[in-house]
């Protein structure tokens, strides 16, 4: 199998305008991004709708497609720029564009479930320690899953899920397994072509959560335990943690 890795950067961004050109370290955030990806996979794109995004990743030596402006999701944009980049891959990654201290290891892990040569698409989850907050599960901002035996996704919810009915809640996190969601992608391109062609569905819309479109119509999304934690860069606060954190190195 050939795996492609794509990092779509937009830079429109509510709290962080220019988010992916942002300085950490002497480095716009998207190259840190880009680096650490390559050290997995040969073959990365940045999937853009700016050209000054553009501009920088080839400046550091990059390779970057420019792409519409109006994808409704990073799915999109990645089966755009996986169709204007000729690849033959036969896996495309879709990494976050702001996780600019990534574990390539993650990587490997998702790339992993496709030893399986039924499994469609996969991302990664991990799980709550027993000593989590009751406040950590029901965070709307982590998405959790639950999965089945087979660890195939069942659903994905803001909502902290399972429901543990005979515990209070300060006990949930000790009482079952919680898993909160990674949002790293991995599609088959075949699948990647047709999910990117449904409408919206339902519980996509209620939730604000993609994956929920691709359940609702029969696809199978794999999951694979990480141990690592990610850390994005969605706040200004969180930009300045980062710069703190490249400068002790």
């Amino acid at each position: 199998m050939k795996f492609i890795a794509i990092i779509p950067a937009r830079y429109a961004s509510s709290r962080l305008p220019g988010k992916p050109l942002l300085d950490i370290g002497g480095k716009p955030m998207i190259q840190h991004v880009y680096e650490r990806v390559k050290i997995a996979v040969n073959d990365v794109i940045v999937a853009t709708d700016d050209d000054r995004i553009f501009n920088a990743v080839e400046a550091f030596g990059g390779k970057a497609v420019m792409t519409s402006a109006n994808h409704r999701s990073g799915t999109d944009r990645c089966h755009e720029a996986y169709m204007k980049s000729k690849s033959d891959a036969d896996i495309i990654i879709n990494v976050q564009g702001d996780e600019p201290f990534i574990e390539p290891r993650q990587i490997d892990e998702i790339m992993s479930c496709f030893v399986s040569p039924d499994v469609e698409i996969a991302t990664l989850i991990r799980q709550f320690p027993p000593s989590a907050d009751f406040t950590d599960i029901s965070n709307p901002n982590t998405p959790k899953v639950v999965v089945d035996k087979n660890m195939n996704a069942l659903l994905f919810s803001r909502s902290p899920i399972p429901y543990v009915r005979n515990a209070a809640t300060d006990r949930w996190p000790a009482s079952t397994t919680f898993y909160a969601h990674i949002g790293m992608y991995a599609y088959r391109a075949d699948i990647l072509a047709e999910i990117t062609a449904l409408p919206q569905s339902d519980l996509e819309k209620a939730e604000s959560l993609e994956q929920l479109r691709w359940l609702e119509n029969g696809y199978k999304i794999r999951t694979a335990v990480s141990c690592h934690a990610t850390i994005g860069i969605d706040t200004p606060d969180d930009l300045e943690r980062a710069r703190q954190y490249v400068n002790s190195l």
